[in-house]
């Protein structure tokens, strides 16, 4: 039996998270603007939460590295 690679995504703790904390001045978050492949984006305006399309998410972790209140994390599913 074959089975399938695990899958791993990008998730954010939204209890936690606060584009204004950490970037106060521009309320960019600046996990999404490190997203490479542009599948984490806030979508309802500055200052507000980013949400990721886990679907698309290529685990390349450079949102993990740039979020400044460390909120995002990688889960991995099997």
């Amino acid at each position: 039996m074959r089975m399938q690679a695990k899958k791993s995504f990008a998730v954010i703790d939204y209890h936690r998270c606060d584009p204004r904390s950490c970037n106060p001045d521009e309320g960019i978050c600046l996990a999404a603007e490190a997203c490479s492949h542009k599948v984490m984006k806030q979508i309802d305006g500055i200052f507000e939460q980013p949400i990721i399309f886990q679907d698309m998410c290529m685990g390349c972790w450079d949102c993990i590295e740039a979020c400044p209140l460390k909120v995002v994390f990688a889960k991995h599913v099997t």
